[in-house]
């Protein structure tokens, strides 16, 4: 049995797809699951009860923790720690194996090129000092000998049917698709990774399944040499057949938006990561699984397709 803990979510469906390649016992876990292969065992459950979580886990071989929760800081503060500390438990309780779907805002936002695993752990955000914090409960528990874990690790990320939570997709597709304005953040000169969903998915599958893959961080694989903002734009309106005609928001311009979209106040601490190249490196996974990432060009032709009906 291998189990999905956020089986609802951008990874979780994604994975869901690609984990009966090693298993046909496969269980997906959330307050409201549904089934995504015919086989599916559906099973509902709150994160942030110990008991719950404990009989989710229940004779899993292996489970995925892709949970994703409102991008607010107040609830990550109050939740992500509760959950962690929950999922570990069932984990230790059941002997399971753990791969935790983790993003890069606990690394030092200094310098972001290239992002590799042995980049300093120096959050610049509220929310990445959550994502320390719970990365270090993992990496303990492991270090104790209590579980075996592995982290996987993606750039922000972007694939075809995910909403809400992609940045190019929420900034620069969805406009460009009506003939709008793409909005940006920081500035439009500068390279930005973008993770795809399907090889994130793939990857998390293969870690969770390569025994000697446990006990570390993987960047999970990412197209090299990322377009700057400004390239993305112009690309995917040309695929549009509309002008790239786009807007830059500061800051300031951040907390004025903010006072209507309370989302975008969310934004403002993280807008350091828009104002400085952002190349994320997969190369320790790619060299180890002989994995190629799929290029922005197709990625964002397979979204045009199934989004967009292009």
């Amino acid at each position: 049995m291998q189990t999905i803990l956020g089986s609802g979510g951008a990874i979780g469906t994604e994975l869901a797809r690609v984990l009966p390649k090693y298993t046909n016992k496969i269980r997906l876990v959330s307050r409201n699951p549904e089934k995504v292969n015919d086989t599916d065992d559906l099973f509902r459950a709150d994160l942030t009860k110990q008991d719950e979580v404990i009989s989710a886990v229940k004779n899993s071989e292996v489970v995925y923790l892709t949970v994703g929760l409102p991008y607010n800081t107040k609830v990550w503060q109050t939740t992500w720690p509760v959950i962690m500390k929950n999922v570990i438990e069932a984990c230790k309780a059941n002997r399971s194996k753990l791969v935790f779907f983790d993003n890069i805002y606990m690394y030092d936002g200094s310098n972001l090129n290239p992002i590799t695993e042995e980049h300093a752990i120096n959050p610049s955000s509220k929310k990445g000092k959550v994502r320390m914090e719970i990365a270090r409960m993992l990496l303990n528990a492991v270090n104790k000998g209590e579980i075996e874990a592995l982290i996987a690790r993606s750039a922000d990320f972007y694939g075809p049917s995910v909403k809400n939570v992609s940045m190019l997709t929420e900034t620069v597709l969805n406009p460009l698709s009506k003939a709008k304005k793409a909005q940006w953040i920081g500035s439009i000169k500068f390279k930005h990774s973008f993770t795809y969903t399907h090889d994130a998915a793939k990857a998390t599958a293969l870690l969770g399944n390569t025994p000697d893959a446990f006990g570390e961080v993987w960047h999970l694989p990412t197209a090299p040499n990322p377009y700057t903002a400004k390239q993305f734009i112009e690309i995917i309106a040309g695929m549009f057949g509309v002008k790239p005609k786009y807007q830059v928001a500061n800051k300031f311009m951040l907390r004025i938006i903010g006072l209507f979209v309370p989302i975008m106040r969310e934004m403002i601490e993280m807008a350091y990561q828009y104002d400085r190249d952002y190349v994320f490196s997969s190369e320790k996974f790619e060299n180890k699984f002989g994995f190629e990432p799929t290029s922005y060009s197709e990625g964002i032709r397979e979204i045009l397709k199934k989004d967009y009906g292009l």
